[in-house]
């Protein structure tokens, strides 16, 4: 059965809402267009999560499985990079370190641009806002650009953080330690706000080798509990203290 309809620049089914109301499951492949690797995910399933997302590669012998996503994102990260800044992110329950490279320079034209792929747009702007009004960073006449490496598409608030320590990186020229993972939500007054599933974020950095981990403060009870690993934990409570971690050993 072929059935040919029209996507919206959202992503969501354009028209009557007939199709989508009648299947079971809605599923996107997503990926950018010379990129070897489509990302699964689905939109609607009346039999289990939606937040689940699958990794593929296509190969010539069709769609084949990647049981290690993590280790491809981050296969080809540049080392000593000023604006490369490593998150762990979560999908559903599945854990992912995905590289988040942010570059700042000055605006050619007068008028500054934000440009993000793989990150809500709106969401970059207000971080942003929060990097110069907060931490006094003088951005307002710098075009900043915003790539999530693999073609994933972040979701998770947890990836705030890192954005701005990507951004704050590239506009300082100081690299983040390579074997630093960063994660955290971002408020308006730049505080560091806890997220969950922190277990699950360490251990799978722990698994590719990262020593050093910016987390946010609230969440360093929680993580007492499953000390058992080996990795240097930094808790912060605000983004500033987070800056400081790579500034003041540069």
């Amino acid at each position: 059965l072929i059935i040919i309809g029209h996507v919206t620049k959202e992503g969501m089914l354009a028209g009557p809402r007939v199709l989508e109301h009648i299947v079971d499951t809605v599923l996107y492949f997503e990926g950018e267009r010379y990129s070897t690797y489509r990302i699964l995910r689905a939109t609607k399933n009346r039999f289990g999560s939606t937040n689940e997302l699958g990794v593929f590669e296509m190969m010539s012998t069709g769609l084949s499985e990647v049981p290690n996503p993590s280790e491809i994102f981050l296969s080809e990260r540049p080392k000593n990079s000023s604006g490369s800044v490593v998150v762990s992110i979560l999908e559903g329950t599945r854990p992912f370190l995905i590289e988040v490279q942010g570059l700042v320079s000055r605006a050619t034209f007068g008028i500054a641009r934000q440009k993000a792929q793989g990150f809500d747009q709106n969401r970059l702007a207000l971080l942003v806002a929060v990097l110069e009004k907060r931490l006094g960073l003088n951005l307002q006449d710098k075009d900043i650009f915003l790539n999530v490496v693999g073609g994933v598409k972040v979701m998770d608030p947890a990836a705030d953080l890192a954005v701005m320590m990507a951004i704050a990186s590239a506009f300082l020229d100081k690299p983040v330690n390579p074997s630093m993972v960063i994660f955290g939500e971002v408020g308006l007054s730049a505080e560091v706000r806890s997220v969950h599933q922190i277990a699950l974020r360490i251990n799978e950095a722990e698994k590719l080798g990262f020593s050093q981990c910016i987390l946010p403060k609230n969440n360093l009870k929680a993580h007492i509990e499953f000390n058992e690993n080996n990795m240097e934990i930094i808790a912060v409570e605000t983004v500033e203290e987070a800056l400081k971690v790579f500034t003041d050993k540069n």
